[in-house]
């Protein structure tokens, strides 16, 4: 064979070894080598680009392997699976331990914030402080929307402080309405806060009663179901003046999901809609529950009122059926058991049932019995009529009044004795 021949052969050998090994799969040591230090040489970039994470890691006392206990995907990702750890941990002892969270609860928290500093929630903190804000205040907002402690608090909190100061509120004031309700804060001020005041403004005779009514709920301004409500309420036939009883007594009723259930309620059972004591007759029935209601009914037939007698008296004076079972039961008792008068005479007049026993019912009721009894007083007059006056009146007119009888009459007074 000639030399030409020769090294024809051995450079199709060797072509033919470096083609098969080319594509085989498996690596020589030196691609591997290659591909080990290529490798090598991205983590040391990207542990370089987040040095200031990594230094995080390195430095924990406990150190873990975040990328076992934390890799729930099939990407590789070195800022998910280097960084949250070290903020959810700084989260949750910044949580525990400043603002009063449980352990479960700054965990839980811990899953929405994302900060690795005491900078942004210690700035919140002193912000709230210097308005007034107690720690255990501030526990209770941060605890109930966790997320305030990486607001800006010049942004997005002074500017509703500004503005509830501007209508009149005091710093006392402003502190209620945030604790009470502290998603008041979330409310957009120019989209929400300050639309929702005008409205209640124009149900109010001064910015100062309508900003105590915002005080009162902050809650129902941000509720989208408070401007139509309003709407279906005039649309129903509700005065102006009955609306702004509701704003500054119980301003949640106008919220409720079963507002048109409740406002027909009322009506079929009697009242007017453009009349002031069917607002007073629906806060209460939004008050009491059914079981209450029924309870109530019930002591009041176990000493023979019919239903009807019952609906007479919810009607002359709503606010009755809001004392409770025990307090309907005594005041029955007395006005039957003890002074043997007619119940209907105090279904009649049903706020006697809001008046004490000890202070008011029985040392007039004594007054009263002993001036029937000498016939110093009309068989036929009011025997609720005394119950209503001041002190002073009642006095005069059924005590001092009487001359000589007058100084057993202020003993009767002031013993209570029936």
């Amino acid at each position: 064979m000639t030399p030409e021949r020769i090294e024809c052969k051995t450079s199709r050998v060797l072509h033919s070894q470096f083609s098969s090994q080319y594509y085989q799969p498996k690596f020589s040591k030196f691609s591997l080598l290659f591909c080990y230090s290529f490798l090598f040489g991205s983590i040391t970039y990207s542990i370089m680009f987040h040095y200031h994470r990594v230094r995080a890691l390195l430095n924990s006392q406990t150190p873990k392997c975040y990328l076992l206990v934390h890799h729930r995907t099939h990407s590789f990702n070195y800022f998910s699976t280097l960084s949250h750890p070290d903020q959810h941990s700084f989260a949750v002892s910044y949580l525990t331990n400043n603002c009063g969270l449980s352990p479960q609860d700054a965990l839980k928290a811990s899953k929405r914030l994302r900060f690795k500093t005491p900078h942004k929630p210690d700035s919140v903190i002193a912000f709230f402080k210097t308005h007034g804000f107690s720690n255990h205040q501030i526990q209770t907002i941060i605890r109930r929307i966790p997320s305030l402690i990486v607001n800006n608090p010049i942004k997005t909190i002074l500017p509703k402080f500004q503005f509830l100061a501007s209508k009149g509120a005091s710093p006392k004031d402003i502190v209620a309405t945030v604790t009470r309700s502290p998603r008041f804060l979330y409310s957009s001020l120019e989209k929400n806060i300050i639309p929702s005041f005008e409205l209640v403004r124009s149900f109010c005779p001064s910015d100062h009663k309508a900003i105590t009514s915002i005080i009162f709920c902050p809650s129902s301004i941000s509720d989208s179901r408070f401007k139509p409500n309003l709407q279906f309420l005039l649309d129903f036939g509700v005065t102006r003046s009955s609306i702004y009883r509701l704003l500054t007594s119980r301003p949640s009723t106008i919220c409720c999901t079963d507002l048109k259930k409740a406002l027909e309620e009322i009506k079929e059972l009697g009242f007017q809609p453009s009349k002031y004591n069917f607002c007073v007759a629906l806060l209460t029935k939004r008050a009491v529950t059914k079981s209450q209601w029924d309870a109530k009914v019930d002591v009041l037939k176990s000493w023979g009122c019919s239903e009807d007698d019952i609906l007479w008296a919810f009607k002359r004076q709503p606010n009755f059926m809001l004392r409770s079972p025990d307090k309907l039961n005594a005041v029955m008792r007395f006005w039957i058991k003890q002074l043997g008068w007619d119940p209907l005479l105090l279904l009649g007049t049903p706020d006697l049932f809001g008046f004490s026993i000890e202070k008011r019912l029985s040392p007039r009721a004594s007054v009263v019995q002993y001036l029937l009894s000498k016939g110093l007083m009309k068989k036929d007059a009011s025997l609720t009529a005394p119950f209503y006056l001041k002190d002073e009146l009642f006095l005069q007119k059924y005590v001092k009044r009487f001359g000589d009888e007058a100084s057993v009459l202020l003993k009767l007074y002031q013993g209570g004795g029936c």
